[in-house]
């Protein structure tokens, strides 16, 4: 779709759109471009299809100058009137926001891949266990989890009166 695009061969079938963001952190420059298009639109028997996507983020570590490239293509149900180039590129980095904020502390902080539950429907019960924690720390003020973890560790009474087991005035 991208590398010989249809709206070059057809200047009035031009349904293409572009959105460039720039940030600085970490230690790195990212330049994320989304390209969108409705070109492909009816030429395949995709039912609801609304854009086909192309993102590119290039990141440049400031302290080595060390480049990295990234290409990563999705399709979505949305049309233009309802999402354009950047509101689709808030939403696709909005996901990775949830993927950081929630399944990478239950992989990563509460080790869920590490689990040895398989059985039955107790995964699915301990992966809502492990959202409420997750939830309930970040109401109470917690933005690191692991922290929020090893506080609780040390302050068990504390930790029960979260969830009501004890008077919050201990």
């Amino acid at each position: 779709m991208f590398a010989t695009p249809p709206w070059l061969a057809d200047a009035k079938a031009a349904a293409y759109w572009t959105y460039r963001s720039c940030e600085q952190g970490h230690g790195r420059l990212e330049t994320r471009t989304l390209e969108a298009s409705t070109a492909l639109n009816g030429w395949r028997n995709w039912p609801g299809g609304g854009h086909v996507l192309r993102r590119t983020c290039e990141r440049v570590t400031i302290t080595t100058g060390e480049v990295a490239q990234e290409t990563t293509s999705a399709v979505t149900s949305l049309t233009h009137e309802q999402a354009s180039a950047d509101h689709l590129q808030r939403s696709w980095r909005g996901h990775w926001g949830i993927e950081n904020r929630l399944y990478y502390v239950r992989d990563v902080t509460m080790g869920e891949d590490a689990g040895q539950t398989h059985q039955g429907s107790a995964p699915q019960a301990l992966a809502a266990l492990r959202n409420a924690c997750i939830g309930l720390l970040r109401q109470t003020g917690w933005k690191n989890i692991a922290a929020a973890l090893r506080h609780d560790d040390a302050h068990p009474l504390h930790t029960l009166s979260l969830i009501g087991a004890l008077p919050a005035r201990l």
